[in-house]
């Protein structure tokens, strides 16, 4: 996985993560935020199922990133914003690329059947958990970023 910044998983780090994620499942699978978070932790601590969120994260930057605007300079900016907002974070609009980034992780921690897996390993669900990690990533660097 290639990374937009170095910096990027020292400024945006796996709590930070869980917490920015956290309104967005708990409002698509049903559970309280505190539920959200624990799932999310545990999904997370996968360290394939985190290089899938920084690489959405990674895509969404590097779309942003202008002609004149440095690697670091946006690293920053983010960087701020998740001092300021990660807390506050707004769910994603429940989408189906967006559900597909969330059976991903929820198949880390076994609450997906296995079945899941095999669907999102066919070429169209691997195209649509990429457009829903690019998605995802999208939404919180705006959120983040505002």
């Amino acid at each position: 996985m290639t990374l937009f910044s170095r910096r990027l998983p020292h400024v945006v780090t796996q709590k930070d993560l869980v917490l920015l994620l956290a309104p967005t499942y708990a409002a698509a699978r049903g559970v309280d935020e505190e539920e959200a978070q624990d799932r999310l932790a545990q999904a997370l601590a996968v360290p394939a199922a985190l290089d899938d969120v920084y690489r959405g994260f990674s895509e969404a930057l590097r779309a942003l990133q202008g002609p004149r605007t440095t690697e670091d300079q946006l690293v920053d900016k983010l960087s701020a914003g998740v001092l300021a907002r990660r807390a506050r974070a707004k769910p994603a609009p429940a989408t189906p690329a967006i559900s597909a980034v969330l059976v991903r992780l929820d198949l880390e921690i076994g609450l997906a059947a296995d079945a899941m897996r095999a669907t999102l390993a066919t070429p169209r669900g691997k195209a649509l958990l990429d457009e829903g990690l690019r998605a995802l990533g999208t939404h919180l660097v705006k959120d983040l970023l505002k």
